[in-house]
């Protein structure tokens, strides 16, 4: 009886932390398996902080002595240090490029970045890797140690500078130049455009033509109305793009231009938006992020009202906050898989639901 008493309380102590971690497991992860890896994050890291916390427990309840509680404690800490220390090649070492990307945050869902040759839209921020969603709308998972390894570029939302190239001969003023080419940025939709002369080569005069794009969105689309409107604005003011040595070898005469005949534009009167299909996931999982901020701050915002409304007003203030709530969970549930929803939809429904709880 003394063995089976000595015995019960550790037996008792391991099963109910291995029920507290089942149970936590699944109404955490296993209740909603289809969580996007940006919502999985931070309950991931509780499950992590609870096992870690069961087994101090387990050990605790051990029935051995003090110095051997604590050299087994000791124990786990050299373990746990271990694997920091060796993470390099492992798991753990994504897991912690994971916490340290949320604590720098160098992008958001959404955003377009550049890392080595990969280039896409954010759709998902997880654990152990970052999703992006390219320009063919193919998806993409990079670990976040790669991440943390290699410069990342984030265009930022509230615009970027897109450029063009072209390569003129030294018989056409640069004035002349300059002034077709910023009217083809200002054609194409671009502020603040502005000449740069890059080299002057052998046989040709470089020139780059830039500008100001706030809606980033459109960045694909934007790159290609600005090669278009240079082309377009070029071939009005009778300016070949070509070098002095190509005609020189083509043999062509000087009075010859080589600029193609101007033709009937029968171009279509709706106009595919590619960046609408190339990045859907991420277009979705931006707006669904932005609603899903904007939800929080007016239940913070509500808050701070009812400490300081009159008892009278404070009922209808609780209840625009039980909307707001009710409308989150509603968001969560409905975009548990953005890749199941088009993202005009999604984005919105969203929008539609925020604007509803604001009026009220």
């Amino acid at each position: 009886m003394d063995q089976f008493m000595t015995i019960l309380p550790p037996v008792l102590t391991i099963t109910a932390v291995i029920a507290t971690l089942g149970a936590s497991y699944w109404l955490l992860l296993g209740k909603n398996p289809n969580l996007g890896n940006e919502r999985r994050f931070p309950r991931q890291i509780l499950l992590l902080g609870l096992t870690i916390a069961g087994l101090l427990t387990i050990v605790f309840a051990l029935p051995i002595s003090e110095n051997s509680r604590n050299q087994l404690i000791g124990l786990i800490g050299l373990v746990i240090s271990g694997i920091i220390a060796l993470s390099s090649t492992s798991i753990v070492s994504n897991l912690m490029a994971g916490i340290l990307l949320r604590i720098t945050m160098p992008f958001r869902t959404g955003d377009f970045i550049k890392a080595a040759d990969f280039f896409g839209r954010v759709s998902e921020r997880g654990l152990f890797d970052t999703e992006i969603q390219t320009e063919t709308r193919d998806l993409i998972a990079l670990p976040n140690t790669f991440l943390i390894t290699n410069p990342v570029t984030t265009i930022r939302s509230s615009g970027t500078i897109i450029s063009a190239t072209v390569s003129l001969g030294y018989d056409v003023h640069h004035s002349e130049i300059e002034t077709a080419l910023i009217r083809a940025a200002e054609n194409s939709g671009l502020e603040e455009p502005f000449v740069h002369i890059l080299e002057l080569g052998n046989f040709s005069v470089n020139y780059r033509i830039s500008g100001l794009l706030k809606e980033v969105k459109t960045l694909i689309t934007a790159k290609s109305d600005l090669f278009q409107h240079v082309l377009d604005a070029l071939h009005e003011q009778n300016i070949e793009i070509m070098s002095p040595g190509i005609m020189n070898q083509r043999r062509i005469p000087e009075d010859k231009k080589v600029i193609p005949a101007r033709s009937i534009n029968n171009k279509p009167e709706t106009r595919t938006n590619a960046e609408t299909i190339a990045f859907d996931k991420a277009e979705a999982a931006e707006a669904v992020e932005k609603t899903r901020q904007n939800l929080l701050q007016d239940i913070e915002r509500l808050e701070a009202e009812m400490s300081e409304a009159p008892e009278e007003a404070k009922q209808q203030i609780t209840k625009k906050i039980e909307e707001c709530r009710i409308n989150l969970q509603s968001l969560d549930k409905e975009t548990e898989n953005a890749e199941q929803y088009p993202p005009e939809e999604t984005t919105a429904e969203s929008r539609q639901k925020h604007e509803s709880t604001t009026e009220k």
